[in-house]
């Protein structure tokens, strides 16, 4: 299969933001260079360097969701908010995000990864200066939603290009630097909240992106994407740049042409004929739609919703150490997963990670149950607390260990680059719209029944282990040509 041809009477879409020309040089040319180009341009280093810039999105999608956290009752008491006026702020971040989810895949389509980062980052820095200045909710309400709509494209369009742009081998570990930089952006929010008030806290929000829209211009486009447009001359040298000079690019060009795109399918696209592919079959795509869902069903946002209530009943009195503490554990673990994933592959880790949140909700919601049962007065019921305590640590670090990255990972890597844009976008939404939907039930369910809350999410886990088993394909070492051809 080869490229499109630049005579059949359509228009090339031209990338958003093009790269400076230092990366077109070849290693034919004279050996005269900077050594600080050689060093960007060495193998692993320059692919380093390209998620090292794009993980600031994902730095920025954290701290988004964690700002809300330290800053509710200054907020509340600056602005003379009511409690549901500041519900209302911290879930319009979810509601801007499905917007952003819905346009990503096709912003990503039709300007390129780079230009749809370019994008988002806009109005991220227009949201928090508008937080920062906000002398009533209006402000606040408007700020938060822009910047959920950029979060909502970042979810999407980072870890689709570090797959995109990473060696088969590195890919797994590139890809959970996306999960690893939103865990870091919730703790230093977090840690930063207990320093500054919430207008400082809003201006330091803006740092990311804004230090992320010039690093832009210094990294190349993914090379998939422009073999996609037709550029052969941009896809080859971007490709080469990210590899080394010095590496024969041959095969994995040849690979990606091979694989290749159907003209009537990725140049002239027609939304019911794509929707029509995701829907009929459950492969590839419904996988990774699959496990952005499961991911969110499993309950993690509730347990970190109702945690400052679990360790205070375990003794801890602050929950500001307790969120923190949370944080720092999610950082960590995540960190581990990053280590592991290419080693021991994403069908492994999902499955460990699934087992080990379905046993620590198993232990949260028996301990609730016996507390229920017990009196608060005995020394058994101060035992039930503790047992809590561990058991929502326990959860924390399994679902870092691989529910938390990985389904990100798997999503860019399993589905296939002509309906990507589309199935991406489809993907992202259901992520963040159940997200949204477990947020807002948490409350409700866990004033109806503590123990029966988490018996639920105790099944949710238990069937995501039944799904892996029987239906998520292992990734790890194979080129996403190799993927994608798998399913046809």
């Amino acid at each position: 299969m080869s490229f499109r041809d630049e005579d059949d009477g359509r228009d090339l879409r031209k990338p958003f933001l093009h790269t400076g020309s230092w990366y077109r040089m070849s290693s034919r040319q004279s050996s005269s260079v900077m050594s600080s180009a050689q060093i960007i341009r060495d193998n692993s280093v320059s692919v380093f360097l390209c998620v090292l810039i794009v993980a600031l999105g994902p730095i920025q999608f954290g701290f988004t969701c964690g700002y809300s956290s330290p800053t509710q009752s200054a907020i509340i008491t600056d602005l003379g908010l009511s409690l549901s006026e500041f519900s209302i702020f911290g879930s319009l971040s979810n509601v801007g995000a499905m917007v952003g989810a819905i346009a990503s895949g096709q912003i990503a389509e039709y300007i390129g990864r780079k230009g749809s980062l370019m994008i988002a980052s806009i109005p991220n820095i227009i949201g928090w200066l508008a937080i920062s200045f906000a002398k009533d909710s209006s402000f606040l309400f408007m700020g938060r939603l822009l910047e959920g709509f950029g979060v909502g494209i970042i979810s999407y369009t980072v870890p689709v290009y570090i797959a995109e742009i990473s060696p088969q081998n590195m890919r797994g570990g590139f890809g959970s630097v996306n999960q690893l930089s939103v865990t870091l952006g919730i703790l230093l929010a977090y840690v930063l909240g207990l320093f500054v008030n919430w207008r400082v806290l809003a201006v330091l929000g803006i740092l990311p992106c804004t230090i992320l829209i010039p690093g832009l211009f210094f990294i190349p486009e993914s090379p998939r994407w422009l073999a996609k447009m037709g550029m052969t001359e941009d896809f080859e040298a971007s490709l080469q740049v990210l590899r080394g000079f010095d590496t024969d690019i041959s095969v994995e060009v040849n690979e990606i042409k091979i694989c290749g795109i159907n003209k009537q399918e990725n140049y002239n696209p027609v939304f019911r004929s794509q929707t029509k592919k995701i829907l009929v079959s459950f492969d590839g795509r419904m996988v990774g739609i699959g496990l952005l869902v499961l991911q969110q069903l499993s309950g993690i946002n509730a347990v970190l919703f109702y945690a400052s209530n679990i360790f205070e009943a375990a003794g801890i009195s602050s929950s500001d150490i307790a969120t923190v503490g949370l944080g720092v554990i999610q950082v960590i673990a995540t960190g581990v997963t990053t280590w592991l994933v290419d080693k021991a592959g994403r069908r492994l880790l999902l499955i460990v990670s699934s087992s080990g949140m379905t046993l620590s909700l198993l232990l949260v919601s028996a301990a609730f149950y016996l507390k229920d049962v017990t009196s608060e007065d005995s020394r058994f019921y101060s035992i039930l607390g503790i047992l809590s305590l561990v058991g929502v640590v326990a959860m924390v670090i399994a679902f870092s260990l691989g529910v938390g990255a990985i389904p990100w990972v798997i999503m860019s890597e399993i589905l296939p680059v002509n309906i990507k844009g589309l199935a991406g976008s489809i993907a992202t939404l259901a992520n963040w719209l159940v997200s949204w939907g477990m947020t807002m039930t948490a409350n409700l369910l866990l004033s109806w029944s503590k123990g029966g809350t988490f018996t639920i999410y105790t099944m949710t886990t238990a069937f995501t282990i039944v799904f892996v088993t029987l239906w998520v394909p292992e990734t790890k070492g194979r080129t996403l040509e190799e993927i994608q051809r798998s399913f046809r």
